[in-house]
């Protein structure tokens, strides 16, 4: 039998209040969640946000105060689901099934501004979906299901340059199956998906890359046992003083959402050793780390004590019930910490902010902690 966690001898760690706060409700799934200061940005399938009763006009995106829960004007209509959103200074990315955006032709990929909603020109065509976005060194890359971007062969992973909205052409990380989470550290570009190989290189469901190039990091091998579904990574520069010894892990740890029988997620360090796992009965699709603790959410209902479940993913050794969102502290422990919202589906994406000390939940529940808040809820 596994006991989850490790480092037991580390002091408890606090996690948000579990209580939500004032925020809007939408009558649609939220698939995507993002921070820009005390903006929460949100991206999904609604038609309406619904404030007091009263329902306002977004078809698909929207934004709100994260401190207020005020919905703000900000409103540029796209015609299709947005999967996945990525903020960069005044600028909000949209990924997604949409063909146009805020009233202009946009095909799965926009660049939005982040005070007024109007598209720019940033326009490419991409054969395929897009279902992952993440900025940092000048770029913003991009994940998905995809064979090419304007018309250049692209496995699943492509890169822009920000400055100029072009293809980073110099960028070429592919994938043998779909990429469905990207996060960026200071030196390496996190992907996890249900791939088996990058760039024809052995490197299961989670890999880091090059962020300059795309070139596979083989210094990192991990060994996730299933799909990954969400990936967030904190800090990973050498420690001071200058570059990590030989076979030391170095400072950063990267986090796993993951489906499989039942579902996990799983916390690795930057060579790729786990350092700890916790299993649900449910996928765990979504996960961010504020402060030192890790938020999850899925479709879950119960945290197992031990690593092993069975048929339909049900905890065999006893569990916590932790529905639809928990959280774990650094060294793998589960918290207390639990709003337990509801649906079947629960949450698809979350998102944090140091800024506002809040945590953003995305989905398709109703209720969080016995109260009505649909679809997206705040913590902090």
């Amino acid at each position: 039998m596994a006991v989850l966690g490790v480092l037991a001898g580390l002091p408890a760690a606090a996690a948000v209040s579990p209580a939500a706060l004032p925020a809007p409700s939408f009558d649609g799934p939220v698939y995507a969640v993002a921070y820009r200061g005390s903006v929460v940005y949100v991206g999904g399938s609604f038609t309406a946000a619904v404030v007091a009763g009263h329902r306002l006009p977004r078809q698909r995106l929207a934004a709100f105060d994260a401190r207020t829960g005020a919905l703000l004007d900000w409103a540029p209509a796209a015609d299709g689901t947005v999967r996945a959103l990525a903020v960069d200074g005044a600028t909000v990315y949209a990924a997604g099934d949409f063909a146009t955006v805020a009233g202009q032709p946009r095909a799965r990929l926009a660049a939005l501004d982040a005070e007024r909603g109007a598209a720019s020109g940033f326009q490419h065509r991409v054969t395929g979906t897009v279902s992952a976005l993440a900025v940092g060194h000048g770029r913003l890359y991009i994940g998905g299901r995809f064979t090419a971007v304007d018309g250049v062969t692209r496995a699943n992973a492509a890169a822009f340059t920000l400055a100029t909205g072009a293809p980073d052409t110099a960028w070429a990380a592919g994938t043998d199956d779909t990429v469905t989470a990207v996060a960026v550290t200071a030196r390496r570009v996190y992907l996890g998906g249900g791939f088996h190989h990058v760039n024809g290189t052995g490197a299961l469901r989670l890999a880091a890359v090059d962020p300059a190039t795309g070139t596979l990091d083989r210094g990192f091998r991990p060994l996730p046992p299933a799909v990954v579904l969400g990936v967030a990574a904190t800090d990973d520069t050498p420690p001071a003083g200058g570059a990590s010894a030989p076979g030391e892990a170095g400072r950063g740890t990267v986090m796993a959402a993951m489906g499989g029988r039942g579902g996990s997620a799983a916390a690795y360090d930057t060579a790729g050793n786990m350092r700890w796992q916790r299993v649900f009965d449910g996928d765990v699709q979504a996960v961010t780390v504020l402060d030192g603790i890790t938020y999850l959410g899925g479709h879950f209902d119960k945290a197992c004590t031990t690593s092993r479940n069975g048929a339909h993913g049900i905890c065999t050794d006893g569990s916590a019930t932790r529905i639809k969102l928990a959280a774990v502290d650094p060294a793998g422990r589960l918290l207390s910490w639990a709003p337990q919202a509801n649906g079947i589906v629960g949450v698809r994406a979350l998102a944090a902010s140091p800024v506002t000390g809040t945590i953003t939940a995305g989905g398709e529940f109703t209720i969080i902690g016995g109260i009505v808040q649909k679809r997206v809820a705040v913590f902090g």
